[in-house]
């Protein structure tokens, strides 16, 4: 049974100034089910990026739909209300990527316990697991209860992590989550990712390290380099 059916799945940016259209990919069509992890792959430019973010609706998609076999009925991510997508977010479709955005003052175990507090588990039980979540990724215990505003890069992608996986989701798109990372802490990512999987957590992924997880992997996507490859990963740093 597939989780996810996309169909002419199409990304354009639209520069005004400019009056022209940037493709970035065009017609991509694919099924993920529970428990498949799915590379996509291409060279740098080709929209690998832009493919996550119009499935989890950063972006819209310029056309094609893709129908996500939700836990409350068949949903297209491309056309669906945004109140819809928010539910899915909080409740099924997860996104992890290489970067934390740190809410102030509050500490590194409450920010990675917050999503399981969120969804009704109690307090105590919730640190419990945030605890084993920081201590899988490698952050020193001292650090647990300091702001990550004031954390390194690595610290602080450590804690990203903890908090995007801690709660299995149906779901995950996996932007480039093991950049930066040193071998022990991209070796309990990958650890983490494989039981997710046995779990029947379906994944979308990129990789800059794609050795990393092939013994994870079941199919991939290849997104070909558009013929504004390079303009489109400007625009879309610029949207960033």
């Amino acid at each position: 049974m597939s989780l996810l059916t996309v169909q002419g799945y199409t990304k354009r940016f639209t520069i005004h100034h400019l009056n022209r259209e940037i493709a970035v990919f065009e017609n991509l069509e694919f099924t993920v089910a529970p428990g498949q992890f799915t590379l996509v792959v291409g060279p740098n430019g080709a929209g690998k990026s832009t493919l996550l973010r119009c499935l989890y609706r950063t972006y819209l998609p310029t056309a094609g739909s893709a129908v996500y076999a939700s836990q409350y009925g068949d949903i297209d991510l491309a056309t669906a209300a945004d109140v819809d997508i928010s539910v899915l977010r909080n409740t099924e479709i997860g996104f992890v990527t290489q970067f934390l955005r740190p809410r102030p003052r509050i500490s590194a175990l409450e920010l990675v316990a917050e999503p399981l507090i969120g969804s009704g588990i109690a307090w105590n039980d919730a640190l419990q697991q945030a605890e084993a979540m920081l201590t899988l990724f490698n952050l020193k215990p001292e650090l647990w209860h300091a702001y990550p505003t004031t954390f390194s890069g690595g610290e602080q992608q450590k804690v990203n992590l903890s908090r995007a996986l801690i709660r299995p989701r149906r779901l995950l798109l996996l932007d480039e989550p093991t950049a930066s990372l040193d071998v022990p802490t991209r070796t309990a990512l990958v650890s983490r990712l494989a039981e997710l999987k046995a779990q029947g957590v379906a994944m979308i992924g990129i990789f800059h390290h794609a050795e990393d997880v092939t013994a994870l992997v079941d199919s991939n996507i290849y997104i070909s380099a558009a013929v504004d490859a390079s303009l489109a990963r400007e625009i879309e740093n610029v949207v960033e």
